[in-house]
C-alpha cells in the first residue's frame, strides 16, 4: 500500500495547486478534465474494492501467476474505461472529491488489513488487459493505475495553464 499512498498524495498535491474551475476545465470535448480523472480514480478504487470483497467471499480458488502490472503506467497503449468507471460531466469541488477519495481509500485499507493475504492469493478475477489477476495483485494495481492517470493529470494541467 506504500506505493498507493505515495501516488495518492501526488494526485492530491497536484489538484491542490488549481482552482475548482481549473480542475473541472476540459481542454477538448473528447478529453477528461482533471476532476473527471480524479472521479474515475475514485470510481475505480470503490468498484475494485467491492469486487475484491465479493471474489474473496464467493470466488473459486484459482492458481494464477503474477502479471506485470507495473506496465500499467505505460500510456503508449490506450485503454478505454469500462462504463461503470466513466466519470460524470458534473462540476465537483476539490473538497467533495477529496472526501470521496478518502472514503474509497479507507475502504481499500480496511479490506487489506482485515483479510488474509494467503486467501487473497488464491482468489482471482480478470483484468481487461492482463487477464486473470489475484486479489493480492489488484491492490497494488490500483496504485499503478493512479500513477498512469497522474501523468495524464500533469499533461492536462500544462494545457490549461
Amino acid at each position: 500500500m506504500t506505493h498507493n499512498e505515495e501516488i495518492r498524495s501526488q494526485v492530491l498535491e497536484l489538484a491542490e495547486t488549481l482552482t475548482d474551475e481549473q480542475l473541472n476545465q476540459k481542454v477538448r470535448d473528447d478529453q477528461w478534465s482533471i476532476m473527471q480523472v480524479m472521479d474515475h480514480l475514485y470510481l475505480m478504487e470503490k468498484n475494485l474494492t467491492n469486487t475484491m470483497k465479493k471474489v474473496l467471499e464467493d470466488g473459486e480458488e484459482k492458481s494464477v501467476d503474477d502479471k506485470p502490472i507495473h506496465l500499467t503506467v505505460d500510456r503508449s497503449r490506450k485503454v478505454d474505461a469500462p462504463s461503470y468507471v466513466v466519470p460524470s460531466d458534473e462540476f465537483i469541488t476539490l473538497d467533495e472529491m477529496k472526501d470521496k477519495l478518502y472514503k474509497s481509500r479507507q475502504a481499500l485499507q480496511q479490506f487489506e488489513s482485515e483479510t488474509n493475504e494467503e486467501k487473497r492469493q488464491k482468489k482471482a478475477f480478470p483484468h481487461p488487459v492482463f487477464g486473470l489477476m489475484t486479489v493480492n495483485q489488484w491492490i497494488p494495481f490500483i496504485g499503478y493505475h493512479e500513477e498512469r492517470h497522474l501523468d495524464q493529470m500533469k499533461e492536462i494541467k500544462q494545457q490549461i495553464l
